[in-house]
């Protein structure tokens, strides 16, 4: 057929009557010529999918990155004090993470241990020394310290415990536990003394005579002295532990009263065993 054929040209130019079976076309008509919008179910697939989400934490770490290069360039920018403090910071935080992501565990480092609790120990004297023990056996605060000293020269002896109370118990019939002077001996009073006595030219606390030998007057009125001579002259005694504490002190003393020693046994027995 010829191209100037009208029966052509009018077959051509036929308007369409607004109806069609494309599926494109009629999506194109509906909503002023807009694609009508997935409904939220697809909507929610398409954010699920593996490429949406690729997708949007790229978008993220392109943003992150932005603020990093951001901050890195105002550090750059800042005076080097404030360098160096943003870099310090910025290490401790890392340091922080990376402890936190190794363990879940926020105990201390090390253990916390308290100190122990004081103990409620006695107090050490000014001097050094060991407090002195309270007086026992109805004693006071001098005699006590009278019996202290002999049985501290009896321990240095190394004489056995029975020794120190025959010792006491000599000290307690002979002075009372005093440091006597004698007032036959007017120099016994030059020296320390605790009272006086009148038994002939007998001083200290063991009554001992200078005129016997025993010692210089001097020498008798010093309590340690007055206390070794005593022991020494015991240990010459044979058998003495085997004895009384009458027998062996009058075995040293040689009293006109030898039985009153043994009265004080007890309570010689009760000071040696505070003072040990």
């Amino acid at each position: 057929m010829h191209a100037d054929d009208p029966a052509e040209q009018k077959q051509t130019r036929r308007r369409p009557d607004g109806r069609s079976t494309d599926a494109t076309s009629t999506g194109r008509t509906a909503g002023r010529h807009r694609r009508p919008d997935p409904p939220r179910r697809h909507r929610r697939a398409l954010l699920g999918s593996t490429p949406a989400r690729v997708a949007l934490a790229t978008g993220v770490s392109c943003c992150l990155g932005v603020a990093a290069f951001a901050a890195v360039r105002q550090a750059d920018d800042a005076p080097e004090p404030v360098r160096e403090a943003l870099a310090d910071r910025a290490a401790a935080a890392a340091e922080a993470e990376q402890r936190a992501s190794r363990s879940l565990d926020r105990s201390p480092a090390t253990p916390v241990t308290l100190p122990p609790s004081p103990t409620a120990s006695p107090l050490p004297s000014p001097t050094g020394k060991p407090p002195r023990p309270r007086p026992v056996a109805g004693l006071s605060r001098l005699q006590m310290d009278n019996a202290e000293t002999i049985v501290e020269v009896g321990r240095d002896l190394g004489l056995p415990r029975r020794a120190l109370v025959v010792a006491l118990a000599t000290a307690m019939q002979e002075s009372d536990l005093h440091n006597l002077a004698s007032d036959v001996l007017p120099e016994s009073r030059r020296y320390p003394h605790q009272g006086s006595g009148s038994d002939h030219d007998s001083v200290g606390l063991f009554q001992q005579r200078p005129s016997s030998g025993w010692g210089s007057v001097r020498e008798l009125m010093r309590p340690a002295y007055a206390a070794r001579v005593f022991y020494e002259a015991l240990r010459d005694v044979p058998g003495w532990e085997r004895m009384s504490v009458t027998a062996a002190a009058q075995s040293v003393q040689v009293s006109a009263y030898p039985r009153a020693y043994a009265r004080h046994e007890r309570r010689a027995t009760a000071v040696v065993a505070a003072l040990t």
